[in-house]
């Protein structure tokens, strides 16, 4: 499934979603939803780290970032712990027996302060983001100089499980209030909501060829302006994007905005249906996408179109 959770990741970028792994060493990361993240910051630019994932490089906005907590006890202190003076030290004898800021270091630096912008090189592997080795020195820190780390916060709580159900052909999803057609092909997969927040569940074929997700925009503004953001959006997630149409239509008996396209990822040209749609004060948006580049297209674009169309909001 890692190459499944990669393409996930890369179709819900326009989610602002982020993976998570169980499986590998590494940092988490807190949002401030409650949702936890797991992954190695190796980037940041304009006000986005890019960390990686289990699933692949994702991006999360600095600003949902409630802490970061080191994969390890001896790792330098969460996101929370208030960074050194750098005037404390004038005569420059601690900087001589300390290693340069992490990557980590770096990350909580920018969450305390919103003006820091170090440059972090995307480039590097995960083992290479790790901490270096602290420099052998004959330098004696001063105990008031001494850096204090702060504990981290007590953990949130963890998101209220998912209450869905599938029968037969119909997933319902008790939580959110919905309920639509699920191809027999088509799996479930497991986690999605956690491996990427914005998502509500994930499913596709089991060669990876078909995906549809349904996730969620928060978002005061129009139906028409949040679905024209959601689907700039795409622009980024695929080479050689393609709107090929959009229309106003309705979807479980609420207007909607759908978008068709094509566009290049994986190494795979494929064919893509958004429909962006008001539930609950917040708006649905519900992802299909499938191999364009297959004699297939025409069957599965078929099963897109029926799950969408599907969608139903009386659901008790």
């Amino acid at each position: 499934m890692r190459t499944l959770g990669r393409r996930l990741v890369t179709g819900l970028l326009l989610m602002a979603s982020v993976g998570v792994s169980a499986t590998i060493r590494a940092d988490e990361i807190r949002l401030k939803d409650g949702k936890k993240l797991y992954g190695v910051i190796v980037g940041y630019d304009d006000n986005m780290f890019k960390v990686k994932t289990d699933f692949g490089f994702v991006l999360v906005e600095k600003d949902k970032i409630a802490s970061i907590i080191p994969d390890s006890p001896g790792a330098p202190a969460p996101a929370q712990a208030e960074p050194p003076a750098a005037s404390a030290d004038p005569s420059g004898t601690l900087a001589a027996g300390r290693a340069q800021p992490t990557k980590k270091e770096k990350a909580a630096a920018i969450l305390k302060n919103p003006s820091a912008r170090p440059e972090i090189p995307a480039s590097k592997s995960a083992d290479e983001a790790k901490a270096p080795a602290l420099k052998a020195t004959t330098a004696t820190p001063k105990p008031a100089l001494a850096a204090t780390a702060v504990p981290p916060p007590p953990p949130k709580e963890d998101p209220p499980a998912n209450r869905e159900e599938i029968q037969g052909n119909l997933y319902i999803n008790h939580q959110f209030a919905f309920q639509m057609y699920k191809a027999p092909s088509w799996q479930i997969i497991d986690g999605a909501g956690q491996a990427l927040p914005n998502a509500i569940v994930a499913m596709g074929t089991s060669n990876e060829s078909t995906l549809l997700v349904v996730g969620r925009e928060k978002s005061k503004d129009s139906l028409e302006a949040t679905a024209g953001a959601v689907e700039k959006r795409l622009h980024d997630v695929y080479d050689n994007y393609r709107l090929i149409s959009q229309r106003k239509t309705t979807v479980g008996g609420q207007p909607a905005m759908e978008y068709r396209y094509q566009g290049l990822a994986d190494e795979h040209d494929w064919s893509g249906t958004l429909s962006v749609v008001p539930h609950g004060g917040e708006f649905l948006t519900v992802l299909g996408m499938t191999f364009a580049d297959t004699d297939l297209i025409q069957i599965q674009e078929n099963v897109i179109a029926r799950a969408i169309s599907s969608l139903d909001f009386n659901v008790k």
